[in-house]
């Protein structure tokens, strides 16, 4: 059968450009898709024969992440934020307009192929939601006159650039950058979001040895800031030491916690200090391959970003011999993800940038001794990088002056809901709970979840004095206020709805597990369920927990467990279940005797019809 000629050379310009190399799939799957528009079962065949990879390999990638597609899409790709924060700030209203100005659901293409328009979650925009992707480029505060004028424009010029007039604070007006978007920081520390003397904490590294730097991290008590808390000093450690010549550093800029927005303003207004401890890092592990993990939704800083780093390598701060230190040879590539939630796990990050599905791996073995194509990696995020790097500049003793004897330094908050004054807050560990909801406005906070959807939930009248830090509220950043005005199980209803859609399928608990949670908690908001059941609930949720094989199965029951603990009236609240003697309150007993009613033509003497029902 010939071969269509435009797929042909939509595959074999992707593939060249990416050298052929099966470990860039992402990247070559996404330069098919953006000049065909979707990626078709005959483009997966040629990208497979191209690239020498399994066909299955070739295919689960195009159906695994949300931002590909084996179906033609519009030329333009409106993908509106639905996560909790945006329902908040009135996103179903602009979804209306744009349901009512396309004239399709969610989930279609117009007829003129002219655009499409999907759900999706967190973009890292809830400061200033509802916000939204319109192919690359982010719009944000939108109002149902806002999204009717953007489709009228659209129609005229299909360009989502022209539609973006005003630019957000710093980087954001950049010329490689161009975007509406707004920092927001509202509080700066003196850790990450403090100016930089470019290259001074390098030059200091490459003074000392690389047991010495690693030293000097472990001396500062430095733990992830991505939110388990390991200890980056001994994860360098591990790495350093493991067989084989070829380390590989992957940063993880992959923030997919709904309610996270602080690495994006790293990534904006501090890249170099990013960068600087990446290639610190890599001096203290011996790696010569680094790997930024941009999610999909950043790529609007790509080309930025591409420029920092392109700078670096000018000045002598990337490359071979770096800063005149015969043979170390350091460099970064960006990874642009697709839009899957799972791949800011480390071992499912790890997958991605191969070029395969995001699916997390059993461990062990650990990344450190069998990560990145079998080689010792070491995963660390962004803010982990910044603060590497300021302890190298500045010392181990000063960083350790900020926080607790647990969680030492400080650590970039975001801070979105019901608030009047949302952004990023760098503060000691150690804050109360109660000064940063100050600092946020949030006045009539009834309810505050720390750490996103897999953090916890926590009632804020008894939370205030609770302390933000490892030992107490951890987080990797994500702090969400509710108002009086929510019920929390309509909270634990949305984010259980993220996980079932995140969840990447691999193991049973996860993949079944959350749908049941899910459905459980909706029929108890429905008035469905009885005391029985939320304790098979919280039975479930427990399960769930210990026998998910990742990180997203074995946090994901926490909305479900800490709402338990937090509010037990809310969710007595709603037991009023109306049922039949000896009958589950979840139990409809009409609606299951009803098919058979219709056959016989009679109602059911045993049970008769409600009330409500004859009328």
């Amino acid at each position: 059968m010939a071969v269509n000629p435009l797929i042909r050379h939509a595959v074999e310009r992707a593939c060249h450009a990416c050298g052929r190399d099966p470990t860039r799939m992402l990247d070559i799957v996404r330069g098919v898709q953006q000049r065909l528009g979707h990626v078709p079962d005959e483009a997966v065949d040629l990208i497979a024969r191209e690239t020498g990879a399994p066909r299955p390999d070739v295919a689960g990638v195009v159906g695994f992440y949300a931002f590909f597609s084996n179906r033609p899409q519009g030329r333009i790709v409106i993908r509106l934020c639905g996560d909790v924060v945006d329902r908040m700030h009135g996103v179903e209203r602009v979804a209306e307009a744009l349901v009512e100005e396309l004239g399709v659901p969610f989930g279609e293409t117009t007829p003129d192929g002219l655009f499409t328009l999907l759900w999706t979650p967190c973009i890292g925009m809830s400061d200033q939601a509802p916000a939204a992707l319109v192919n690359d480029v982010v719009v944000t505060r939108l109002s149902r006159d806002v999204a009717r004028q953007m489709v009228g424009e659209l129609r005229e010029h299909e360009d989502p650039h022209r539609f973006v007039r005003t630019y957000g604070d710093g980087n954001n007006a950049h010329p490689a950058v161009r975007a509406m978007v707004e920092n927001n920081v509202r509080r700066a520390g003196p850790v990450v979001l403090a100016d930089l003397e470019r290259g001074a904490a390098l030059a200091r590294a490459l003074r000392m040895t690389p047991a010495e730097v690693i030293r000097e991290i472990k001396t500062a008590r430095l733990r992830g800031r991505g939110g388990a808390g390991f200890p980056t000093g001994m994860k360098w450690e591990f790495t350093r030491a493991a067989a084989g010549d070829r380390k590989v550093l992957i940063c993880n800029a992959d923030e997919g916690e709904p309610g996270t927005f602080k690495d994006r303003v790293i990534l904006t207004e501090h890249p170099d200090l990013v960068l600087e401890g990446m290639t610190i890092g890599a001096w203290a592990i011996g790696a010569q391959e680094g790997i930024l993990y941009l999610r999909g939704e950043y790529a609007y800083l790509e080309a930025f970003l591409e420029q920092v780093l392109e700078a670096r390598r000018r000045d002598g701060l990337l490359g071979r011999s770096i800063l005149g230190r015969e043979g170390f040879d350091f460099d970064v590539r960006i990874q642009l993800g697709a839009g899957a939630y799972v791949c800011g796990e480390e071992t499912a990050l790890i997958a991605s940038c191969e070029g395969k599905r995001g699916d997390a791996k059993a461990r062990p073995p650990f990344p450190a001794q069998h990560g990145y194509l079998g080689r010792p990696t070491s995963v660390n995020n962004v803010e982990t990088f910044c603060c590497a790097a300021r302890i190298i500049e500045r010392g181990a003793a000063w960083f350790a002056g900020f926080g607790t004897p647990e969680s030492a330094g400080t650590k970039l908050f975001s801070v979105s809901g019901d608030c009047h004054v949302p952004g990023v807050y760098e503060l000691p560990f150690g804050t109360t709970l109660g000064e940063l909801l100050d600092l946020a406005g949030a006045d009539e906070a009834a309810a505050v979840q720390v750490g996103g959807p897999s953090g916890r939930l926590v009632a804020a009248e008894g939370a205030r004095e609770r302390r933000l830090g490892y030992e107490d509220l951890a987080t990797g950043g994500s702090v969400m206020v509710f108002g009086p005005q929510r019920d929390p199980l309509w909270i634990v209803e949305r984010f259980l709805e993220f996980f079932v859609d995140e969840s990447c399928g691999v193991c049973t608990p996860c993949r079944v597990g959350n749908v049941l949670m899910h459905d459980a908690v909706r029929r108890v908001r429905a008035g469905l369920a009885g005391e029985s059941d939320l304790e098979q609930l919280r039975a479930l949720a427990t399960t769930v927990g210990m026998a998910s094989r990742c990180g997203l199965g074995q946090s994901s029951p926490n909305p479900v467990l800490s709402a338990m603990d937090a509010f037990p009236d809310h969710w007595r609240r709603h037991l009023h279940a109306r049922s039949e003697p000896g009958l589950l309150p979840t139990f409809d007993v009409q609606a299951a005797l009803r098919p058979a009613e219709m056959l016989t033509g009679r109602r059911s003497e045993v049970f008769p019809p409600r009330e409500e029902e004859r009328r």
